[in-house]
């Protein structure tokens, strides 16, 4: 039995997770979970696994919550998604949150000796080189949960570091895949957020349509593989059955392919190094889809792509910089206050502005994310 910590229980990858833990419940347990502010999701879910932790983001919430599960160990605020995080009966935590607010309660897992299932993007852009020094210091697994680095952890399998020529990520292109620059001026928000092939929550969605998704898994995958930014390309997939692929140096390349299902890569994570059968998941059938199509990816036109390669790239509190201009200029737009195309404008301006510091501590970083996220709001 894996006891699991669940970090972003209402999430959409959360949400799957949960999904996983139901189909195995012989196999899975969930000891403690955070929540934002979906009480009544909330509720469900705590009334279907019994955590004995629960941490959610308002006093308010949390005070109802005890109400009615006296049984539960309720807490709130940074300092709850931290104790959330730490449980001493979880095996592994699975940070699904939104934004830099993983960081903290990654690290606190990883110092605490529990093997990490990573969903939370912001956590190795932002901090990577804490994040794996730490996760080498106390002998703890980093295992990637999304589908696009859990493809190439798979391909590793058995392989031998010194023989991998590149990592090929593959990208659907999102929303407004089939839009020249020109046709992206008056896009809407509820266009940004039809995406054609996964279902996911609004600001992945969104980052999917600037590419921006993307870029923020070109500065993990070089964290996760330890490969330099000129050994990591990008490839324009449009069916998303091919979720990624390591090229060698003997031209061999190894994909891993299957349907646009997170529950796949999750459960992955989850079991490592094992397997099990995934009940609810649509086996890919090759012949019924006839076709794959690829397009080499265009910086021009995908401009968020190529901040992420420059602000990789330059390293120390850079990727915090982009990462944070790019979470507030997403948020405004996602409030109607800015257009589709000045997201990428907010971002530049952002790392154009600034000044990097190299190896940044912790303390650092979150005061580069703070100072950022000002800057961005003055422009507005």
């Amino acid at each position: 039995m894996k006891r699991i910590s669940l970090l972003g229980a209402t999430g959409s990858i959360g949400i799957q997770t949960l999904d996983v833990i139901r189909e195995h419940p012989e196999e899975f347990e969930l000891v403690s979970m955070s929540a934002g502010r979906n009480m009544e999701l909330t509720r469900k879910i705590i009334t279907e696994f019994l955590p004995e932790l629960v941490s959610v983001q308002e006093k308010d919430d949390a005070e109802r919550l005890k109400a009615d599960f006296p049984q539960v160990k309720i807490v709130y605020g940074l300092e709850g998604l931290e104790e959330a995080a730490v449980f001493h009966k979880a095996d592994i935590l699975v940070n699904a949150v939104l934004g830099s607010v993983g960081l903290g309660p990654t690290l606190g897992a990883i110092r605490s000796g529990k093997a990490i299932a990573i969903a939370n993007k912001e956590t190795l852009v932002t901090a990577g080189h804490i994040v794996m020094e730490e996760a080498k210091r106390y002998n703890v697994p980093i295992l990637p949960v999304d589908s696009e680095h859990s493809a190439i952890f798979q391909a590793l399998q058995g392989e031998k570091e010194k023989n991998i020529e590149r990592l090929i990520l593959t990208a659907s292109g999102g929303s407004f895949r089939d839009r020249t620059r020109e046709e992206l001026q008056g896009v809407t928000k509820a266009d940004a957020l039809n995406h054609p092939n996964w279902s996911m929550g609004a600001k992945i969605t969104i980052d999917s349509a600037t590419m921006m998704n993307k870029g923020l898994e070109v500065i993990e995958a070089h964290w996760l593989f330890s490969l330099p930014y000129d050994d990591i390309s990008v490839i324009l997939h449009r069916e998303s059955i091919i979720h990624s692929m390591v090229e060698f140096h003997d031209t061999s390349i190894m994909a891993q392919l299957g349907t646009p299902d997170m529950k796949v890569p999750i459960q992955y994570a989850l079991t490592y190094p094992d397997r099990l059968p995934l009940v609810s998941g649509k086996r890919l059938n090759l012949a019924e889809i006839g076709r794959l199509h690829f397009t080499e990816m265009d910086f021009n036109r995908f401009r968020c792509l190529k901040f992420a390669y420059e602000a990789g790239r330059a390293g120390g509190t850079m990727p915090a910089v982009m990462n944070a201009a790019n979470e507030a200029a997403v948020a405004s737009f996602l409030d109607d206050r800015i257009t589709f195309l000045q997201i990428e404008d907010l971002i530049e301006r952002a790392m154009e502005s600034h000044s990097t510091i190299e190896n940044p501590d912790l303390e650092t970083i979150q005061e580069v994310d703070k100072e950022t996220r000002r800057y961005v709001k003055s422009l507005l």
